[in-house]
Parts: structure tokens; C-alpha cells; sequence
């Protein structure tokens, strides 16, 4: 996934200085101590204006809520302009971050739904995608091909739902979270998250039966 979240741009970082001048000042920690630090740490580092803990927490959490921006938009290009948005908003909203308040996880994926679905009212023009090539060397290049058109009707279907079902589906399924999380991500209840997903299921199969799409047989056939 080639999501680049652009350095943010700092003067004279306080970190940066010389510590023959500064010899009381502690050594800066390195990537691998920071990639220990929990994610309330880095964002109390990144209040500080430091570029490096802002890097780190990056680092963590890009592909799972790029991850949940593709799976939700069908569109690599959006995917990536809805996860450097999300982290943006860290950087210049760094010195009002309020720890404790929420996971800092919960928070990313409910601003990275929200903005899916933004997206996604929005009137667009159609777009083909192009599909991947089968390696030629394939054995199971028939399977292979199955299995690809299969997850293609799938991903079609799931466009089709309501965006409110799409988000709780793609949470449940592809993210594996409890109907709890969901809920707090959705900022709603679990009972509607339940709704939310029992409806969502329904229309999910009444859609691939339509289509009359045997997606079970693809992926299970050996």
C-alpha cells in the first residue's frame, strides 16, 4: 500500500538542538523506543511538535485504516486521500489532542468511515478498474480466476448497501470487531449496530442471489 503521509513541516525542533550546549538536555529516543511507546505517549510527544513520534504513529496504524478506507470506497486513489487527511488532522490539531478521551484507533476509524461516506454522496463519475494479471505460471490459474471473480461480486454487492450497513459489515467482517466497538466507532448503540448489521446481511444476500453468484463455492472449491 504506497499511502505517504507528507513530512510535516517544523522549525528548530527542540529535540534537534546541539547537546554540547544543551548538556542537560535527555537523548532523544530512537525509532525502536518510540515504536514501544503506547499511542497516548506519541501523541503527548507529537504535542511537542515531534516529527518522529507523528512518523511512528503513522507507521502503526496506515494500513488498517487504509485498509478499512478501501474496503469501504472500492477506490484505491480515495482510500489514500481519506487516510492522509485523517492524519493531518493530528498533526495540526496536535496541541488539542485530549488524552484519555478515546483510543486513539477508535478515533481514526470513525474520522475514516465518516469520510468514506462524505465521499460517497457525492455524485462521481465511474471509473474502470483495471484488473490484475494471472502470474502465466499458474497452475490454478482457473481457480485463481474464480476466486478473483468472485471477490469482485462481493465488493460490487457491498457497494450496493446502504453506507451506514456497508461501514458496520466492514468493521464485523474484514476487522473482526465487536459489535461493542463498532458502536463506539459509529458513535450509536449496540443494539443499532446489531440492526445495522442483520439488515446489512439480508440485503447481502438477497443481492448475490439476484445476481445468482455462488461466491461460497469459489472460495471453498479445492
Amino acid at each position: 500500500m504506497g499511502v505517504a503521509i507528507s513530512k510535516p513541516e517544523t522549525s528548530d525542533l527542540e529535540y534537534a538542538a546541539d547537546e554540547e550546549t544543551r548538556p542537560d538536555q535527555l537523548p532523544v529516543e530512537t525509532a525502536v523506543d518510540l515504536k514501544s511507546h503506547s499511542d497516548d505517549e506519541l501523541l503527548g510527544l507529537i504535542a511537542s511538535d515531534r516529527e518522529d513520534a507523528f512518523q511512528a504513529l503513522v507507521e502503526r496504524h496506515i494500513d488498517r485504516g487504509y485498509a478499512v478506507a478501501y474496503r469501504i470506497l472500492q477506490n484505491g486513489p480515495d482510500a489514500e486521500d481519506v487516510v492522509q487527511d485523517a492524519f493531518l488532522q493530528v498533526w495540526t490539531r496536535r496541541d488539542v489532542w485530549q488524552s484519555g478521551r478515546a483510543k486513539f484507533s477508535t478515533w481514526l476509524f470513525r474520522v475514516v468511515s465518516n469520510r468514506c461516506i462524505d465521499l460517497l454522496r457525492k455524485p462521481k463519475a465511474e471509473t474502470v478498474d483495471e484488473l490484475p494479471e494471472l502470474e502465466d505460471g499458474s497452475i490454478n490459474q482457473s481457480q485463481d480466476l474464480e476466486r478473483q471473480e468472485a471477490t469482485e461480486q462481493l465488493e460490487r454487492a457491498m457497494m450496493k448497501l446502504p453506507d451506514q450497513q456497508r461501514v458496520a459489515l466492514v468493521f464485523s467482517y474484514n476487522e473482526s470487531m465487536s459489535n461493542g466497538e463498532i458502536a463506539e466507532i459509529m458513535d450509536t448503540t449496540v443494539s443499532a449496530v446489531e440492526s445495522l448489521l442483520k439488515r446489512g446481511r439480508q440485503k447481502l444476500r438477497h443481492i448475490l442471489k439476484k445476481q445468482g453468484a455462488d461466491i461460497l463455492t469459489a472460495f471453498t472449491n479445492s
